[in-house]
C-alpha cells in the first residue's frame, strides 16, 4: 500500500495519473506494488517474462545489453518520471526482456500489473500519450547511440560521456567502460592521454574536469 508521500511523489512525476478519477486511482494504486531495491540489484534481466510497468520515485535504472564475454553496452537510463520502453515493448508485444535493467542508484519504485497498464492505455488519452512520448524520445536516444557506436572513435565518445558529467566525478573506470560499451583498459588509457594533456585530473574513483571545452571541442571533432 501506498503511502500519502508516495502517493504524492507519484503523481508528481507522473501527473498523468493525476487526470483519473479518485475512485479509480485508489483502485489502481491498490493493485499497484511499492519497491524498495539497493543499488546493483537485477531488476529484469534477459528472457525473463515482465512482471508489470514500473514508476520511479527515486534512484535511477541502466538499462544494458550484455555480450557474452561479459562487455556492455548502456542503451539508456530510467530516472523518476520516465518508465522503461522496453518493459512498454515487452508488454505490448507479450515478449520477454531482450536487455538487462540495473538499479543504478537505490530505487524506489510503483509497479503496475500488467492488466493496469493496458487498461490505461485503453482508456487514458493521457497516459497513451506519456508512453508514446517516451518511445519517441528513447528511439531518438538510441539512433544517436547507434549512430555513436558505428560512427564515432571511442575516445570522442569518451570525452563526450565526460562532459556530461558534473566534476568531479566520482565513477571507477569500469564503470565508463560499461556505459561505452568497451574494455577498463581502453578507457584507462585514454583518461591518461586526456590528463597528460592537462584536460583532466586522475584520482582514484575521482575524475576532474580541468578544461571542459578542450574535451568539448575534441568530442565534436
Amino acid at each position: 500500500m501506498l503511502s500519502n508521500d508516495a502517493r504524492l511523489r507519484l503523481l508528481q512525476h507522473y501527473p498523468m495519473l493525476a487526470k483519473l478519477p479518485v475512485s479509480k486511482l485508489d483502485d489502481l494504486l491498490s493493485h499497484a506494488m511499492v519497491m524498495s531495491l539497493p543499488a546493483a540489484t537485477v531488476v529484469f534481466d534477459e528472457n525473463q517474462a515482465c512482471q508489470g510497468f514500473p514508476l520511479i520515485l527515486s534512484g535511477s535504472l541502466r538499462v544494458i545489453k550484455a555480450a557474452a564475454n561479459g562487455r556492455e553496452l548502456q542503451l539508456y537510463r530510467v530516472i523518476p518520471g520516465e518508465s522503461c520502453i522496453l518493459t512498454s515493448s515487452c508488454l505490448l508485444g507479450h515478449t520477454r526482456y531482450q536487455a538487462r535493467g540495473i538499479c543504478e542508484q537505490d530505487v524506489e519504485m510503483v509497479l503496475l500489473p500488467a492488466t493496469a497498464f493496458h487498461a490505461l492505455l485503453e482508456n487514458q488519452s493521457s497516459f497513451r500519450t506519456y508512453v508514446f512520448h517516451l518511445f519517441s524520445d528513447r528511439l531518438t536516444d538510441l539512433m544517436q547511440l547507434v549512430s555513436a557506436v558505428a560512427f564515432q572513435k571511442l575516445d570522442q565518445r569518451l570525452a563526450a560521456l565526460l562532459i556530461t558529467k558534473e566534476s568531479p566525478i566520482h565513477s571507477t573506470h569500469q564503470a565508463l567502460a560499461d556505459e561505452l560499451g568497451s574494455a577498463r583498459e581502453m578507457v584507462s588509457r585514454l583518461l591518461k592521454g586526456f590528463s597528460d594533456q592537462g584536460w583532466l585530473l586522475l584520482g582514484r574513483e575521482h575524475i576532474e574536469i580541468i578544461d571542459r571545452s578542450a574535451l568539448s571541442r575534441f568530442a565534436t571533432l
